[in-house]
């Protein structure tokens, strides 16, 4: 299966069909190889960096990736009036999708990527796994069949034994998959996995497989040439996940012996080689703790995770598929790769993990990234950051000569960054790293449900932030009444400080000293703070005998602070004026976030309890299922299906019984 009947396939200008940190990941690449590249855009991405930063940028329509990034004749036509003569599909979107990549050879583009067969053969799960049992390779027992009727599904899925996992054919990235335990909640994870799939790749069709228990998510990152040439170019362990989808990876994995990775290599090659596949691809693996693996997917196209790859092969991946794309030979053969040291990435993502990992947008008012790691990212200060994407915002790459380097690395560019404006996993992220389990290498897919209590729990110095944050609030608010001097500040002159953080209102007091210093107090707790230095970019201070320095910003009445890569939000309610207290139990359900609804799941008179789902909203192409606060009838629905909400708004109202 290739490309083209030609050995090489020249091209000057590449169009990147795809937004954010990956487009600008595909420019570098293509720049070096003195190449043009060519922007595509939304409307919700018309000042992305992304496009500012292409040589010609197109519009391809409207926010929702149906609109835009998934219309492929929209960027056909941008391909042909930018004068591009190659797209590179980047990840997610089109990217796997056998009907884009012939579009592209029909338009006379170069596809860089496998040909449409391949596509189709390999990118479709049920289609890959019958290929890869009759190679001999162990696969997951499952259904795939063309029958999706859901009578059929649910018999099959008892056939199999529960749990089982529905998995969009299409799909990649957690996308429409979902981990039923048992018959009872079959049908509506159906649903919910059908309706994620179709918006996020075009197509509902899903297969069934049984779930395994606790194992390691091992892939093997394979590339294959026009010539009948291929290699692979080791393992990444991807066990670290959320929601099904990735938020640790790193190579080598501790999981993998030399001879169990020359083995998994051996049969990756076998199938490239096989199908004549052309290009960068990935086959994914469950390991069990036996050693036992079963082939699971291949994915067609560029990981998101492929930087801890060029890190330990010191390959540049992207420009490997722009040359095995115009038809050049792989320039290295499997005995000449070397792997050197040891490679962590995080998903970097706007997201809110106390809040069941809630997809946050808006504008991150402050971005600066850390010297001396590698940020992947397409963000500056002032962006916006869509409800319509993927949550991931950027990638940070730790490597070192051991794990421990690597992870140590990691975690202090962590700290390093700052993001203010947009809630994020960052502090979730970096409790996953130090975590003593992750530090041993003895993390599976069961690592985050297992452990989340551990890593999502406050931190020991909790209370000192707040106070530092009252502090904060206090001295850069302008309007805020002069500083009271006399003999006895600290017994007779306290000022009443009011701020919330994280939905709880504090009551602080804040005076300060004849020598200068600052006293927060709360609770029959006093923190003593001496500044050394304040300026807008963050402070510098001494408590307790240690000086310690925090970035923070502040916004109108908001205060973004970072002291040691953890952040916080704080809003000042010192002068603000009383609100009325938010009703609990109100019996009205508001959107959690920016969203788009895709199920409306009750109707007007309908009775419904406390915690039973209303309503689906989809956010970031992940479903969110918002649930009665209270026992009642459906009193309103006030929104349709399809319709675009905002966060806060009402969706529908219950009334009590």
């Amino acid at each position: 299966m290739r490309n083209g009947s030609v050995q090489h396939r020249p091209f000057f200008k590449v169009l990147i069909a795809n937004r954010g940190e990956i487009a600008l990941r595909v420019m570098r690449s293509a720049r070096k190889l003195g190449l043009g590249v060519v922007a595509v855009y939304s409307d919700a991405d018309r000042d992305a960096l992304h496009v500012q930063q292409a040589d010609q940028a197109v519009r391809v329509g409207e926010a929702l990736p149906a609109q835009s990034y998934l219309n492929i004749a929209a960027i056909i036509a941008a391909a042909k009036a930018s004068g591009a003569d190659a797209v590179h599909p980047g990840y997610g979107f089109l990217a796997e999708n056998e009907e884009f990549a012939q579009a592209c050879k029909d338009a006379g583009l170069v596809f860089i990527g496998p040909s449409p067969q391949a596509i189709e053969t390999m990118g479709n799960k049920a289609g890959a796994k019958e290929i890869m049992k009759k190679a001999g390779v162990p696969v997951v027992p499952g259904y795939q069949g063309a029958d999706q009727g859901d009578e059929v599904m649910l018999a099959e899925a008892r056939e199999i034994g529960f749990p089982v996992m529905i998995k969009a054919v299409a799909g990649g990235g957690g996308r429409g998959m979902r981990l039923v335990a048992d018959a009872n909640s079959f049908p509506e994870a159906l649903r919910s996995a059908r309706s994620e799939a179709k918006a996020a790749f075009g197509d509902p069709t899903v297969i069934l497989e049984r779930a395994i228990q606790n194992p390691r998510h091992i892939e093997i990152q394979v590339f294959g040439d026009s010539h009948g040439n291929a290699i692979h170019l080791g393992e990444r362990d991807c066990s670290v996940q959320r929601r099904h989808q990735k938020l640790i990876e790193e190579a080598p994995s501790t999981a993998v012996t030399p001879d169990l990775r020359a083995k998994m290599g051996e049969v990756a090659v076998a199938a490239v080689k096989a199908l004549r596949y052309e290009g960068a691809g990935t086959l994914e693996f469950l390991l069990d703790a036996s050693g036992g693996f079963y082939f699971m997917e291949m994915n067609t196209r560029l990981q998101v995770e492929h930087p801890v790859t060029e890190a330990i092969t010191g390959l540049d991946l992207v420009e490997l598929q722009l040359r095995v794309a115009r038809g050049e030979s792989l320039p290295v053969k499997q005995q000449d790769i070397r792997f050197t040291g040891h490679a962590i990435e995080v998903r970097l993502c706007s997201e809110d993990a106390a809040q069941d990992f809630m997809p946050q947008s808006g504008r991150m008012a402050r971005w600066q990234v850390p010297d001396g790691i590698r940020v992947e990212h397409a963000l500056q200060s002032g962006s916006e950051i869509p409800p319509f994407y993927d949550s991931m915002i950027a990638k940070v790459i730790g490597h070192g000569a051991t794990r421990e380097e690597a992870r140590g690395r990691l975690i202090v560019g962590l700290e390093q960054l700052t993001g203010f404006g947009v809630t994020t996993n960052q502090t979730f992220l970096m409790s996953c790293l130090r975590h003593p389990g992750f530090a041993k290498g003895e993390a599976t897919t069961a690592f985050i449900g297992a452990h989340r209590d551990e890593l999502l729990a406050p931190r020991a110095d909790a209370a000192f932030d707040m106070a530092l944050a009252g502090l904060l609030l206090y001295v850069t608010n302008p309007q805020a009444p002069s500083w009271r001097r006399g003999r006895s500040l600290a017994a007779t002159c306290p000022l009443p400080a009011k701020i919330e953080i994280a939905g709880q209102a504090l009551e602080l007091e804040v005076w300060r000293e004849r020598d200068g210093s600052y006293i927060v107090a709360r609770n029959g707790r006093q923190d003593k703070f001496e500044i050394d230095q304040l300026d807008l970019d963050g402070i510098r201070f001494r408590h307790d005998g240690v000086m310690d320095s925090a970035k923070f910003l502040r916004d109108g009445d908001r205060l973004h602070l970072q002291r040691r890569g953890i952040p916080l939000a704080a809003t000042d309610l010192t002068l603000a004026a009383p609100k009325a207290a938010a009703s609990n139990g109100d019996g009205k359900v508001r959107a959690a976030m920016n969203g788009r609804v895709v199920a409306v799941l009750v109707k007007p008179g309908d009775r419904v309890t406390a915690g039973q789902p209303v309503m689906t909203l989809e956010a970031m192409k992940m479903e969110h299922v918002h649930k009665a606060g209270i026992d009642g009838v459906v009193a309103a629905i006030d929104v349709a299906e399809g319709e675009q909400v905002t966060t806060g708004r009402i969706v529908a109202e219950i009334g009590a019984e």
